[in-house]
């Protein structure tokens, strides 16, 4: 399953996962050999290679013929793309899509392989061993689609409240694929209001994005009570007839920051949330559609209103879960628990601004998206890293300005990077890491918050929490790891957290 709606009428579109596929190891004892395996899939959760680390293949083959775009949901980490042989493509990074167009394709079946790379080197700065897998394989569906002389590559909408009614800023990226120049004709419809662009000259092989301004007499509002989900629809045309389309989904909503709140729809919220790794025992961090929607449904039943995409990019098909049950989401680029050493990598800054930008781009309209973040528990108590985190979020207000940005920090009363962000925010395990109060604590790292550093004055939150338990262990005197510790100890820190 690619998304919960249909994006496209007109391009022609093909899921290319969702059976079985050739799967051939490159290294250890069953190098070579072909196993017939599901995708999307990791090879984690095959026999015989739970603790596989290092290269394989993953090969389909399809009918096509002409212009066509092939797009990868998610390789973990590192993607070589092959076809009929011959490379067109690589990738880093197992948590963004990315796309390869191929023109003038002969007719007739070819042959598609994906080279998945899951080691750890020192080319792979953001995938680095750590306390959640990195898992190896086609991880997220492959789609083929069949294009014409030119495609549509996003839609963009902003949508904000101007003198008591909604507007939305409307932006759309189009690319020809011809190698003399064309002349497009453009529609965008949104609720019954449409914009248009007439006689667009976009030259050989070249991009362009376009933008217009739309008001709306009568829309409803996305709220977490009654998440109203509108499509917005863009049709491209070449003399008269329609050639290309793209459909996608937002909602009419606004976030802000005013003083210590965050405000969305102009009201202030109180985020009671949860962190979610996309990683299942069966599954890997190939999340099936049903697995994603009990995971929702726990996390709503729990009382919470919120959800932390630790620490990458999820599935789009989450964000569409996310945004049809009124959940708001905090999705934060690749980085986890760098230290100064492993942010000097000369591969960090290109790797980790390459996920934020693929992040915004792709995941841009899910109006349940309300935090960009980034770099979990980096070396934010260095200059080097200040510096880095200062231009990350300089990326991220250039990709988008609708949305405050904040990073999860665990350095106690030492980060010199709380101006930077709009919402200051701390992972903080007393009882589990150390054994102190969680009143004192709390109060003792927001009291320096406020008093001494430039994160004072704005929002705070606590995005990470808790207490580790192994299912079913209990002994007589409830030491940790014992289920009825963690319980215990989480009560006392959401009690102190929610109270203060």
């Amino acid at each position: 399953m690619i998304r919960t709606f249909e994006t496209h009428l007109i391009r022609e579109q093909k899921e290319l996962t969702g059976c079985l596929w050739d799967f051939i190891p490159c290294q250890g004892e069953n190098a070579g050999k072909v196993y017939k395996v599901a995708t999307p899939g990791c090879w984690e959760t095959y026999p015989d290679f739970g603790n596989y680390r290092g290269e394989a293949i993953y090969r389909t083959s399809f009918v096509a013929e002409g212009d066509i775009r092939l797009e990868f949901k998610g390789v973990s980490h590192t993607a070589t793309v092959c076809l009929d042989g011959q490379e067109i493509a690589t990738h880093y990074n197992a948590y963004t899509a990315f796309e390869v167009v191929v023109k003038n394709l002969a007719h007739g079946e070819h042959i598609l392989e994906v080279k998945a790379d899951n080691s750890f080197n020192e080319n792979s700065a953001l995938h680095i061993p750590n306390d959640y897998m990195t898992y190896g394989g086609v991880n997220r569906p492959v789609v083929l689609e069949m294009l014409e002389d030119a495609y549509i590559n996003y839609v963009h909408v902003t949508p904000y409240r101007k003198a008591d009614k909604w507007n939305a800023k409307v932006e759309i990226k189009v690319t020809n694929l011809k190698e003399d120049a064309q002349m497009l004709d453009f529609k965008a419809l949104i609720a019954e209001e449409a914009a248009e662009w007439k006689d667009v000259v976009i030259e050989a092989n070249d991009s362009i994005v376009l933008s217009s301004e739309l008001e709306f007499a009568e829309v409803s509002m996305w709220e977490q009570d009654n998440p109203k989900l509108y499509k917005v629809s863009v049709t491209a045309y070449k003399d008269g007839y329609a050639i290309d389309d793209l459909i996608d989904r937002f909602g009419f909503r606004e976030v802000s920051v005013e003083g210590k709140k965050i405000l969305f729809n102009g009201k202030p919220i109180h985020i009671k949330g949860v962190c979610r790794h996309e990683d299942h025992p069966q599954f890997g961090c190939a999340i099936p559609y049903a697995a994603m929607a009990a995971d929702l449904d726990i996390i709503r039943h729990l009382g919470a209103n919120s959800v932390r995409t630790v620490h990458y990019p999820n599935d789009e098909l989450f964000l569409d879960l996310c945004d049809e049950m009124g959940i708001l989401v905090w999705e934060e680029n690749h980085a986890r628990g760098l230290s100064l050493e492993n942010m000097q990598n000369l591969n960090f800054e290109p790797q980790a601004e390459k996920v934020i930008d693929e992040m915004i781009t792709l995941h841009y309209n899910h109006p349940a998206i309300y935090i960009w973040g980034i770099l979990n528990e980096c070396a934010s108590e260095t200059e080097y890293g200040k510096e880095c985190y200062r231009k990350q979020f300089e990326l991220i207000k250039k990709l988008d300005t609708s949305r405050p940005t904040s990073f999860a920090s665990c350095k106690f009363k030492t980060d010199i990077s709380l101006g930077l962000p709009d919402v200051v925010s701390y992972n903080i395990y007393p009882l589990w890491y150390h054994n102190t109060s969680v009143e004192d604590y709390l109060d003792d790292l927001y009291q320096w918050i406020q008093s001494d550093t430039e994160g004072a004055g704005k929002p705070f939150l606590i995005t990470e929490v808790g207490a580790g338990g192994i299912y079913g262990y209990r002994n007589n005197y409830n030491s940790k790891w014992t289920e009825e510790y963690q319980a215990e100890t989480l009560e006392k820190q959401l009690t102190a957290i929610l109270n203060y």
